[in-house]
Parts: C-alpha cells; sequence; structure tokens
C-alpha cells in the first residue's frame, strides 16, 4: 500500500506544483521577470537569505544574482542588510512592496484553484485537506527537506 500511496503523490504533487507555478507566474507584475519573481518569492520563505542561497536556488552565477537582486533592490521589492554575525555577509529579506508583489499573485493564484477544487463534492474537499495535513506532516520529519515554492 505504501508502494501505491509514493506513486500516487509522486504523480500528482508535480501537476499541482506545475499549476501552481504557472499560476504565480502569470499573476506575476509585466515588468519582473521570472528569475525576479523566483527570488522574491525564495527571499519571502526565507527570510535572511544570503545572495549565494538565491544563486543556488536559481541556478544563476553570483554576478548574475547579484545583478538580479540589485534591480529588485533599486525598486524597493527587497532590501540587504550585513548579518548580524558577520559584517562581511549580507542578507537579503523582502519590503512591504516586494511582499505586496507577491500577495497579489498569491490572492489571484489561489482564485483559480477555487475555481478548479469547486468542482469537487465537500466531502472530496475535506479528504483533500486531510491528504494535504498528512503529506505536511510526513514531509515535516525531514527537516533536511525545505518547503520550496507553493
Amino acid at each position: 500500500m505504501t508502494e501505491q500511496c509514493a506513486g500516487a503523490v509522486m504523480e500528482t504533487v508535480p501537476l499541482v506544483m506545475r499549476l501552481i507555478r504557472a499560476e504565480m507566474r502569470s499573476h506575476r507584475s509585466p515588468d519582473l521577470s521570472v528569475p525576479q519573481f523566483r527570488a522574491l518569492l525564495y527571499v519571502s520563505r526565507r527570510a535572511g537569505a544570503s545572495l549565494s542561497d538565491v544563486a543556488e536556488h536559481l541556478g544563476l552565477t553570483l554576478p548574475s544574482t547579484s545583478r538580479l537582486v540589485n534591480r529588485l533592490v533599486e525598486r524597493n521589492l527587497l532590501v540587504r542588510a550585513s548579518a548580524p554575525d558577520d559584517r562581511r555577509r549580507m542578507i537579503l529579506g523582502i519590503t512591504s512592496d516586494g511582499q505586496t508583489v507577491l500577495d497579489a499573485a498569491a490572492g489571484a493564484t489561489r482564485a483559480r484553484l477555487m475555481e478548479r477544487l469547486a468542482t469537487l463534492s465537500p466531502e472530496e474537499c475535506e479528504t483533500v485537506i486531510a491528504a494535504m495535513h498528512l503529506l505536511q506532516r510526513v514531509c515535516a520529519l525531514d527537516t533536511a527537506i525545505e518547503p520550496q515554492e507553493r
């Protein structure tokens, strides 16, 4: 039974994530590139992330990521500060403007998911909710796995 369960999760989760990512990206500000949007998402979920953390997440070089972050800082979507424990290391944070951009995309994405889920009966919705809670519990057991873009 656990093999079937693992198979169902491996088949379904990528479909759900593809839908969520496509919706989030389609509702991003038109003057924001996809890598910039992904950087905002990453920093919003990992307060105090470093430039290296963002570069690794995006799969970009440090110089490319530095230019990308500079543009986000210039637009007041991200802020840079020295790490309290090491002044040479810079940490990133999201500004209220940056969070507003993400909140708008997330709200539109949630509305689109609600449209899709509206085809389910109340009982089926309860089943999905219960399944998501179970997955959260099981996946949270491995602290080496950090939550990704939702």
